[in-house]
């Protein structure tokens, strides 16, 4: 084994574990350390302790985008992790929210927004572009927009009154390649799950997928939108799909029915060996 990934935190856990409304994943990679988005709660820590998974030992921390869900635990991450490198989008801590009969704050909490702003330059890089994190490990930056059918998924805006649409520019994805093709970790796939899995085979020039690990941002998706998911799908050389967090129950099993054995739910807990 030279890399291992292991959810941390997530909607659904292994026995023992446990959930919340949350994404992180660890994986460790020769001797690098990284962790991609910290959860949203005390569940994340609880995991951590379970998996006997040293957070301190971190050398990178990657963030999927601003939300309260992937970096609710991100300044007490930083401290414990202090000589960690940091990526993430620039505008990843803007003010955030989901509106539906009312405003909900959904950015990043303000410890962690203070945490990260606190840090010091050279520990954080500001990732705009497809960022090397570790050997052969990388993140897109921000995925093009490309199909006709996808959208952010949610009633996302920058301000309480509704008046700028978020569209979650700063989402974007984690990959790293191996003999059995790339592991794509996704975040809640913002950008659109098939926009991001096209781009990143494009940029890595490596069509084979062995695994597809994250959120899908599925779970409020019309017929149409899972339809031309599946059909998309379909069409990409992809060995094994693991949903999590925001994909949806009831669409992870759409997906499944129509696509067969390989696609499956996550939870905290899960492994995979490469």
């Amino acid at each position: 084994m030279s890399t291992r990934l292991t959810i941390v935190s997530d909607n659904h856990a292994a026995d023992g574990l446990k959930t919340e409304h949350g994404f992180a994943v660890w994986i460790e990679h020769l001797d690098h350390r990284i962790l991609f988005d910290t959860g949203e709660g005390d569940a994340f820590w609880y995991n951590l302790d379970a998996l006997a998974i040293d957070i301190a030992s971190a050398t990178a921390v990657a963030l999927s985008h601003g939300h309260y869900d992937h970096t609710g635990n991100l300044g007490d991450v930083l401290e414990k992790a202090s000589t960690a490198q940091l990526y993430c989008h620039p505008g990843c801590n803007c003010s955030r929210y989901s509106i539906r009969e009312r405003a909900k704050p959904i950015g990043m909490p303000v410890d962690s927004a203070v945490t990260m702003a606190a840090m010091r330059v050279k520990n954080r890089r500001a990732v705009t572009r497809p960022t090397t994190i570790a050997p052969g490990v990388k993140l897109s930056g921000p995925i093009p927009r490309v199909t006709d059918f996808e959208d952010c998924g949610g009633p996302f805006f920058l301000d309480k009154e509704a008046a700028n649409p978020d569209p979650v520019l700063d989402d974007n994805a984690l990959w790293f390649d191996t003999p059995q093709g790339l592991v794509i970790c996704l975040g809640c796939s913002h950008a659109g799950l098939i926009n991001t899995l096209t781009y990143i085979t494009e940029i890595s020039k490596q069509p084979r997928i062995a695994l597809v690990v994250g959120g899908a941002h599925l779970g409020s998706a019309s017929t149409e939108r899972l339809e031309k998911t599946v059909a998309a799908l379909a069409n990409l050389q992809i060995s094994r799909m693991v949903f999590c967090h925001c994909s949806g129950d009831t669409a992870t099993a759409y997906l499944s029915e129509k696509l067969g054995s390989y696609v499956s739910s996550g939870y905290a807990g899960f492994t995979a060996d490469f």
